[in-house]
Formats: structure tokens, C-alpha cells, sequence
């Protein structure tokens, strides 16, 4: 799945990635598997998602990437978590040295990556998506942190959206990426205000018919007024609920039921913008997956008795395991067969990573200590308590394995992306107790309080260890 910035662009890399596979695979040869009975059993499911699976390994690379330019097949790394596989056990002929993780670890570890001009949707993609593979997306390397890349994009002026508040899309996969991507023993590691400020803008982009779409709405009753889009409600609905809005909140609800009044009858299709594909239920149901909404429930089974999920099943070739994107294709598609995959496996946009099965594999890949005479960013937010929030990327010169807080603080003040997220410290050197950050002084019981990865909050003091990776919060109040 990309994360396209306009609906224009959509098309045309939708369209650009409906390649078929090689004759020499036997792609014209495969026949449609369609569901036997009105709602998908489980051991059709069961049979579609190990075809899918094959059908996905046989997509990596003879150097055992999936990621690369263009419209590129990493998305595949959240389907085969959903699916139960780990990255690190998908390995072209055998070949461990070249398993997908490690691979796609290296190439976002590079410096060159993701272009010369980036957007903050290439970090959200590879956060996702490293997470699934089992990279801790914090530690990807010494010089690539994708939670603080992420953080970057934060909007001072626009709180709430990562990214130009007009690609509404960049604050829906910045939700999805930062409420997703959790820490190695499963915990938060961002703050629920951080998340909590994102939802709100999520809540006021909700267009009246109930959905959402790639565009800014808030504030503007035309574009508010105008159709959503089936996939953008989709991964939006997986924003909310990844975030911890309950399904039962009046904004969930009213996104299943947009969902749920686009469902064709005859199929079980959703009636798109695009036309009935095999994404577009995809990403439908990955949002109602992550939901908790069952996608074969009484709500999304129409009259003929045809749920989304039969609509995927009708679209996979059999044995080969591939999508098709429309149903009048006659050879499958990458990208829709992982958007399929992952759906009918019950995922949502991002899964936690199984363990692998290779000897001496782990079940995460992540590089643990700073680099004495390399800098390193960390995600740094800062809450005065009065509802205000500062968000950025700090970079780090390291002069050990660890740091301090002191040290994080006063690189902040120094240099951070954006900039203001640390305007002075007290006290300004050695490792005491903080007592003023930003002009908001310790009074009383209300003082400021730090806490890495989403631990406890402690008394912020100068000396705190701070390690590679850790995204630092700073709280002020009781």
C-alpha cells in the first residue's frame, strides 16, 4: 500500500502497479477461486491466506528486497505479519544472509533514503512496516529513527497533523504509525496526549456522510459535504481505533456505517471511486479489522448474502494465490494481493511481528546504543499540561553508548526539527532536578516529569539516562 498524497496520484499509482506477473509463472493459467457458500468459512480463509502467502514470497527479489523505488511491495511486510510470518524466515532460495528483514533494514538505515525529497509519509510506510518486520522503527540503526523522523513533521502551527495539514492522509498514517509501531515488550511509546491531539484532527476531517478523504475538510463545509472515499475511511476507521477510541465512539460508528452503505449487494464489494477492487476492499476491511467490526457480521452481509470478504476470495487466482485488482483482470497484481492478504489474515495496517521460525533468529532487529562521534535523533515532546504540546526530532552527538536528559534538552534548544520544542532549561548544566523548562517553573506538587518509551513517569532530572532510540516525554503538572 503507497500513502498517496492526492487522489490524482492515487489513480496513477494504482494503475502503475497493476503489473501482471511473468507468463512463465503461470498467471493466465490460474483459475478465480470463488467461496462455495454465501459467507466465507474459516477453512476458505484458512486456504486463501497460505495461497496469498506464497504468492507474496514469490514477489522478493533475487537480492531479497521487496522495497525499492516507485509504487514498491513493502506493505508486504504488514501482510505477512497479519498472516503469521515472520520477515526474517522469507529468504529467496534459502538464502538467510538475504531474508527480507535484514535487507530492508539496511536500506533504511541508508543515509540516501528515502529520496532527496522526502515527505513524512515515506517514514510513516517504513515505520509500519518495519514494526511488521520485526524492526524496532527507533532503532533501524545509529542514523535512522523513524518515530523522530515522523516527529519532525509535526505542524506548531497546525497542532494535531503531521505534514502540510492539506494531505490529510499524512496525519491519518502518522496516527497509524505512532499508535502502531509499539515498543518490543508491546507498550506505548508515545504519549496518549500526542496520539490524543491527532485524533482531533481526525475527528474535525470526518465529512458528513460519515467517511474521510485524502484531502483537508476541517473548517471548509464544501469539502466536508463532499464524498468520502472507501479507502481513506478505511485506514482512518484503523487510525481512531489503533489510537484507542473505542468502536462504539459516534465518529467510529458513523465511519462503519458510510462502510457499510457502500456495500454492493450482488458481490459484497464496496461501491469506490475507483470502481469495485480488490484495494479498496482491502484497505475497508483492514480498518474495520482493526476495529474489531467483523467484516462477515450481520452488518456487512447484504441481502444476496455476499460479505467484503467474499469479494477478496472471488478476486484470488488459484494455485498461484495472487489478486486480482478489478475483478475483469486476468493476471494478478502485487499490491492488491497484499492489500488482500492482510485483510482476510484479520489485519489491520501494521501487526505485531511473529517470531521467526530460522535457528538463532530473533524477534527483533535493533541497534541498542549511540555511537560515540555520531548523531543520532530522538523524538522529544514536551507538555506544559495546559493542553499545549511541542514535537520534534533532536539530533544527538553521542560521546558514549548512552546520553542524558540534560544533554537531549539542551541539543533540543540547540537545533531540533521544528524548531521552539525547547526554549530554556533550568538549571542550564550539571545533572540535577529540572525546575524550569520552556518559562513553566516547579510549583509545589505540579513539576516536570519525564518518561522514556512510555515508562513511568519520574522527577525530570539533567542525569536521566537516556538510551538510542527512546522518545523522551516531558510532562509539567501533579
Amino acid at each position: 500500500m503507497t500513502v498517496p498524497v492526492t487522489v490524482p496520484s492515487r489513480t496513477a499509482r494504482r494503475r502503475a502497479l497493476a503489473v501482471a506477473v511473468p507468463l512463465a509463472a503461470g498467471a493466465l493459467l490460474f483459475t478465480a477461486t470463488a467461496p462455495a457458500r454465501a459467507t466465507s468459512t474459516p477453512a476458505q480463509i484458512a486456504t486463501s491466506k497460505a495461497n496469498g502467502v506464497a504468492y507474496l514470497k514469490s514477489l522478493q527479489a533475487a537480492d531479497g528486497s521487496y522495497a525499492g523505488s516507485g509504487l514498491s511491495n513493502e506493505w508486504a511486510f504488514s501482510a505477512f505479519a497479519a498472516a503469521g510470518t515472520a520477515a526474517a524466515d522469507v529468504s529467496p532460495g534459502g538464502d538467510t544472509t538475504k531474508n527480507a528483514r535484514t535487507v530492508y533494514r539496511n536500506l533504511l538505515a541508508t543515509a540516501a533514503w528515502p529520496s532527496a525529497s522526502p515527505v513524512v509519509t515515506d517514514y510513516e510506510r517504513g515505520a509500519l512496516n518495519a514494526y511488521a518486520a520485526g524492526i524496532d522503527p527507533a532503532r533501524v540503526g545509529t542514523g535512522r529513527n523513524l518515530i523522530a523522523d515522523i516527529a519532525s513533521y509535526w505542524q506548531p502551527a497546525s497542532p494535531g497533523y503531521f505534514g502540510p495539514p492539506a494531505n490529510f492522509n499524512g496525519t491519518v498514517f502518522g496516527l497509524l504509525a505512532l499508535a502502531g509501531a509499539k515498543t518490543q515488550s508491546g507498550g506505548q511509546r508515545v504519549p496518549q496526549a500526542l496520539l490524543d491531539a491527532s485524533v482531533a484532527v481526525v475527528r474535525a476531517n470526518e465529512h458528513t456522510d460519515g467517511g474521510w478523504n485524502y484531502a483537508k475538510a476541517a473548517g471548509d463545509p464544501t469539502q466536508l459535504g463532499a464524498a468520502s472515499d472507501i479507502d481513506m475511511t478505511g485506514a482512518t476507521l484503523a487510525s481512531l481505533c489503533s489510537a484507542g477510541v473505542p468502536n462504539t465512539d459516534t465518529a467510529v460508528v458513523a465511519g462503519k456505517n458510510f462502510l457499510k452503505g457502500k456495500l454492493v449487494n450482488a458481490t459484497g464489494a464496496f461501491t469506490s471511486m475507483f470502481g469495485a477492487n480488490t484495494d479498496s476492499n482491502g484497505w475497508a476491511v483492514s480498518g474495520l479489522n482493526a476495529c474489531g467490526f467483523n467484516a462477515q457480521g450481520t452488518d456487512f452481509t447484504t441481502a444476496a448474502r455476499k460479505t467484503p470478504v467474499d469479494f477478496l476470495l472471488a478476486q484470488q487466482f488459484g494455485p498461484g494465490g495472487g489478486f486480482r485488482y478489478l475483478p475483469t483482470d486476468t493476471s494478478p497484481s502485487a499490491y492488491a494481493s497484499i492489500d488482500a492478504v492482510r485483510a482476510v489474515a484479520g489485519g489491520g495496517f501494521t501487526a505485531t511481528p511473529p517470531a521467526p521460525v530460522t535457528p538463532g533468529a530473533p524477534t527483533w532487529a535493533a541497534t541498542t546504543d549511540f555511537t560515540s562521534g555520531s548523531t543520532s535523533k530522538l523524538a522529544l515532546i514536551v507538555d506544559n499540561g495546559g493542553g499545549s504540546l511541542k514535537v520534534c526530532s533532536v539530533p544527538v552527538a553521542a560521546t558514549g553508548t548512552t546520553t542524558t536528559l540534560g544533554t537531549v534538552l539542551d541539543a533540543a534548544a540547540a537545533s531540533a526539527t521544528p524548531g521552539g520544542c525547547v526554549t530554556a532549561v533550568t538549571p542550564a548544566t550539571g545533572t540535577g532536578t529540572v525546575t524550569a523548562l520552556n518559562g513553566t517553573v516547579n510549583s509545589g506538587t505540579a513539576t516536570w516529569k519525564s518518561s522514556l518509551d512510555g515508562s513511568a513517569p519520574i522527577a525530570a532530572s539533567r542525569g536521566t539516562t537516556v538510551h538510542l532510540g527512546d522518545t523522551v516525554y516531558l510532562r509539567y503538572g501533579s
